[in-house]
């Protein structure tokens, strides 16, 4: 694939690779459709993911996929409570001779060729850990062995474990904030996809499932140029800009649209969150929405699909709500929707 200059060049050039990325990874990844482009989305603004949902319903798999249509590589490392920042940039060992050996770690091992980056269940992990990774998500690089690593093409995920408390340690707001969207992925609901993944042997090994999946379909070291060209080449109107805006105002401020949500008190319920940098995140992704739907200029109906995914976990709520969070937020957001007029 070649770039040119010319932003709509770009962009007519790559939307049938776009589309057929979501195709390959449909092929191995059933009844996700939303999630998958979700996550393309999220690919083509250059956006990291928090990714939820329960064990064993595809989201290495899912990940696995995009790494092979994307073209890069693909690393994976899991939290643990003893896991050192150290831990992801090398890897100490005792080699075959017996000496002491230091070898790249996970996030070393591929260079720049890495494309995603899985950190299973992140909050298993300790916050010096995520500290290093949210230097990885803001700036691309890391620091070890007296030098600076880029990874100019990485894109990072991770999930949480949602089940287990213990020896855990909650991601705080700043680290939250890095990702640009937070997808639940959960079972599908279709009883076909149901079926073929319990009974159809070709899902059962996963290896040989990947392998359907065309290589190369994107080109990551192009991803980042046809990305600013999306953002160049779609535009918002007026009116749009007028209808972000308000629909900002109605989620830092629900109680003044008259938005009531039984047991809440409104006037307290949001703390804080849905920051510049948020809505900043929430037209990038709308503009990529805009663009794969075939459209140069951005609809209510683009803000509305990525709003829950890319501002849902920038709301913080005060903290005697902080259990029923997610219902809360929820209704939040549907209520704003509702009462907020879109052009």
């Amino acid at each position: 694939m070649h770039l040119v200059r010319d932003p709509d060049s770009v962009l007519a050039d790559w939307h049938a690779h776009a589309l057929r990325f979501e195709r390959e990874i449909g092929k191995v990844v059933l009844g996700q459709e939303r999630v998958i482009r979700l996550l393309t989305i999220a690919t083509f603004a250059r956006g990291h993911v928090l990714l939820e949902g329960d064990v064993g319903v595809g989201k290495t798999t899912l990940l696995r996929a995009m790494a092979r249509a994307i073209g890069g590589a693909f690393e994976r490392i899991e939290g643990t409570i003893d896991l050192m920042p150290g831990d992801l940039v090398y890897h100490a060992h005792l080699g075959e001779d017996g000496k002491p050996r230091i070898d790249p770690g996970p996030l070393l091992r591929q260079g720049e060729d890495l494309s995603i980056f899985f950190f299973n269940e992140i909050n298993r992990a300790r916050p010096q850990v995520h500290s290093l990774l949210l230097r990885l998500m803001a700036e691309r690089s890391v620091s070890a062995f007296n030098r600076e690593y880029r990874f100019p093409h990485v894109q990072v995920f991770a999930d949480r474990n949602r089940v287990e408390r213990e020896e855990t340690f909650e991601l705080p707001a700043a680290a939250r904030d890095r990702f640009l969207m937070e997808v639940q992925v959960a079972m599908p609901e279709a009883e076909e996809a149901r079926r073929a993944l319990v009974f159809d042997p070709r899902f059962h090994d996963v290896d040989t499932l990947l392998m359907d999946v065309e290589s190369g379909v994107l080109d990551p070291q192009a991803l980042g140029t046809v990305a600013r060209a999306i953002q160049i080449g779609v535009r918002t109107s007026p009116a749009l800009e007028a209808y972000t805006l308000a629909l900002w105002e109605g989620v830092r401020h629900p109680g003044r649209l008259g938005l009531t949500i039984e047991g809440v008190a409104m006037d307290r319920v949001v703390q804080g969150g849905a920051s510049p940098r948020g809505m900043s995140y929430l037209i990038r992704a709308a503009r990529v929405r805009a663009w794969l739907e075939g459209r140069d200029m951005v609809v209510p109906e683009d803000l509305r699909a990525v709003f829950p995914e890319v501002m849902a976990h920038r709301i913080f709520t005060d903290p005697v709500y902080e259990m029923r969070r997610e219902p809360i937020v929820a209704a939040l957001i549907a209520g704003v929707f509702a009462r907020v007029p879109a052009p």
